[in-house]
């Protein structure tokens, strides 16, 4: 039985351990897709965050040699030019570029650093989250636009301020933000011709950022019976009722089928204040102290005294102010892996608020990339696996807080995704992969040479 066709059906930020064990059996068309394939965990980049990691999967390069490091970047060794990673940042081709360079087509829909649409693929393409608003050219042919507005009348390529109190809009405008891009989705597969299809939806990042806590018995926020306890839930049998609906538009006998989630979620336990920790460290001056919450502002900083800065989100960026690479410099180059390995030490001997140890770990670029390229932080730092993420505000009473320097959320990515691949040809299986492994299995299912030089390894 030949395989002619690939649909990757993206889910950002889709927990496995919802989907394979505990609400398995509320979800009857990922369950149908499991039983004809391979599914299990999808190791995802280091680190684990939705910029650069889909660009690491349609890519198979990591990090390091797309020069991407998150959702904003360096641009250069100054202190505050800092730039979001779009399009025009992505340099390496990404799957769709070599099946087209092939003559074959796709329909890419929402994938992650596709705005500004620098590099249109053979086929049509609607862009990402990353879009400022649908006033822009976010489809390829453009004339897509008046399609999509005629079919679902305002197109939402995200949901707005997802990091708000007010939940029950919140649910609202994710569910009919879902409703939308699985129509456009649906009509594309009938209208235009593919042999690879790639979408992504950013809903489930949205819904367990926002809501993890009112459905988790060990988050700290969790309340018995709140109003809220099963949104996620419901959220995820309405993607498994839009995924059979999207099914149903495909041969199946000739089409394999991916499902796949960047990384994963897991409740967020709070927030480690890594600039009033370098503050107490002795490794960070302000020019004037910080005695109430503040934004981290540049401005602000004694950089003829200060060593290290870091920055929020996610994951910490830890930088070192190096002697003639940062405008005002004063760690000797040969300091500098001294500093480094100073900083592991301390970084990684953090504890909880109760003092019990965290499992903080800190990279050096060098060591988890195959090449390091655009410029990278000196280290980057994964809290409490996880559990933990960087809080980029000074002036903070605490090391540790509860609340979120951006805004309410209750939900940290995890280093596991999930992937289900899915074709009646294929062996029922679960076993584990990689992320980069996504690229070089939809080249070699679609009969394309896998390029020497891309992470991973076809799973078929």
């Amino acid at each position: 039985m030949s395989i002619e066709k690939v649909a990757v059906i993206g889910l950002d930020c889709c927990e496995p351990s919802l989907v394979f064990d505990r609400w398995r059996d509320d979800l009857p068309n990922l369950r149908r897709l499991m039983q004809s394939g391979l599914h299990g965990n999808l190791e995802s980049c280091l680190p684990p965050i939705t910029v650069p990691a889909w660009t690491c999967m349609t890519t198979g390069k990591d990090p390091g040699e797309l020069g991407i490091y998150g959702f904003r970047n360096r641009r250069d060794y100054s202190y505050d030019r800092l730039g979001t990673a779009t399009s025009l940042d992505v340099r390496q081709p990404r799957v769709w570029d070599l099946l087209g360079q092939a003559g074959k087509q796709t329909i890419a829909v929402g994938v992650p650093q596709t705005f500004p649409i620098a590099r249109p693929p053979k086929g049509c393409m609607v862009t990402c989250f990353l879009t400022p608003s649908i006033e822009s050219d976010y489809t390829h042919p453009i004339s897509l636009k008046r399609e999509i507005a005629g079919l679902v009348g305002e197109y939402m390529v995200d949901v707005p301020e997802f990091r708000t109190d007010d939940k029950t809009r919140l649910a609202e405008q994710i569910n009919v933000m879902t409703d939308k891009r699985f129509a456009v989705c649906r009509h594309l597969l009938r209208t235009k011709p593919w042999d690879l299809f790639f979408m992504v939806e950013i809903g489930v990042d949205r819904i367990h950022h926002g809501f993890w806590r009112y459905m988790d018995r060990e988050h700290h926020g969790y309340t018995p019976g709140n109003p809220f306890e099963n949104v996620i839930h419901d959220y995820y049998v309405r993607v498994d009722g839009l995924i059979g609906q999207l099914l149903g538009e495909l041969d199946l006998s000739k089409t394999a089928v991916w499902v796949v989630s960047d990384h994963g979620s897991k409740r967020l336990e709070g927030g480690v204040c890594f600039n009033d920790w370098l503050i107490r460290e002795g490794l960070l001056v302000m020019k004037e102290p910080a005695t109430e919450p503040r934004r981290f502002a540049f401005d602000d900083v004694d950089w003829s005294r200060t060593r290290v800065w870091g920055e929020g989100g996610y994951y910490g960026r830890c930088f070192i102010n190096v002697e003639g690479r940062e405008p005002h410099g004063i760690v000797p180059k040969s300091r500098y892996e001294t500093l480094r390995d100073e900083l592991i030490a301390r970084l990684e001997a953090l504890t909880d608020p109760q003092g019990r140890p965290t499992g903080t770990r800190a990279y050096r670029p060098e060591a988890i990339y195959r090449d390091v390229n655009g410029v990278p932080p000196d280290l980057l730092v994964i809290f409490g696996d996880l559990r933990w993420r960087s809080v980029g505000t000074v002036g903070n009473p605490e090391i540790h807080t509860r609340e979120n320097d951006t805004g309410p959320d209750d939900a940290n990515h995890s280093q596991q995704g999930l992937y289900i691949l899915s074709h009646p040809s294929l062996k029922t299986a679960r076993q584990d992969a990689s992320l980069y492994d996504v690229t070089p299995t939809i080249l070699n299912i679609l009969g394309h040479p896998i390029p020497a030089d891309i992470r991973g390894r076809a799973l078929v």
